[in-house]
């Protein structure tokens, strides 16, 4: 069996960071950074891509260090209240291959100790991408109910993100997927243990976690016209 991807020191480099989250702090660790969170996230990137493969061939894995699938550590601070400079999590994503940024259909993998997590779908889709998937919603309600109550999707993902708390405007308020049409989010979240992400078998777990959402991220492609 191969080795683990990520290890202990990774998880302590996190929490470390939560508690040092200051510019001095990480160039002192920027090495460390390097070795036990950027350089195994790239491999596991770089593997992943044959995985992805098999469930769709138009979801990337671009193991690049600025540009790809792994998410950068510096925080965007300009417009929150949040100054902090630093994330405190690995964050991964595989992205449809039309997308150019996180607002895409994508694939999810995101490391914080205690808070670890795979996601599928689509967060903060613009307003043309929204009514596509609201209309298909609509049109093919059944698709859609059969994709989100299908068992082994139901057992491992909840729906999050954001809802509006009215129906969207050209939306029956009394239709019966209603608290489906009002969310802004399209989003499946599937929590995964700290020691499973330290262990050899985290790939393997990753990806039946991807398979068992293959029939909701195909419903999110068609109805974005994307190929899946």
């Amino acid at each position: 069996m191969a080795d683990p991807y990520f290890s202990p020191d990774c998880m302590r480099f996190l929490r470390n960071i939560a508690k040092n989250n200051n510019r001095d702090w990480f160039t002192e660790n920027k090495m460390v950074y390097e070795e036990v969170v950027r350089t195994p996230a790239l491999r596991f990137i770089a593997d992943m891509a044959d995985d992805l493969a098999i469930l769709s061939p138009h979801f990337l894995a671009q193991p690049k260090k600025v540009g790809g699938s792994l998410m950068r550590i510096y925080r965007d601070v300009r417009f929150g209240r949040d100054k902090r400079p630093y994330k405190t999590n690995i964050g991964i994503q595989f992205r449809h291959e039309q997308g150019k940024d996180v607002h895409a259909p994508g694939f999810y993998v995101h490391i914080e100790p205690g808070e670890c997590f795979v996601g599928v779908g689509i967060w903060r889709p613009d307003s043309p991408a929204l009514g596509k998937i609201r209309d298909r919603i609509c049109e093919h309600g059944d698709k859609w109910q059969s994709a989100i109550n299908q068992k082994t999707f139901k057992k491992h993902y909840e729906l999050s993100g954001d809802s509006l708390i009215n129906a969207p405007r050209g939306y029956a308020k009394d239709h019966p997927l209603v608290h489906d049409l009002k969310r802004k989010d399209f989003i499946g979240i599937s929590r995964i243990d700290d020691d499973s992400v330290l262990s050899a078998r985290f790939r393997n777990k990753v990806f039946d976690r991807f398979k068992v959402a293959d029939s909701y991220m195909q419903f999110l492609c068609q109805a974005l016209e994307l190929r899946y």
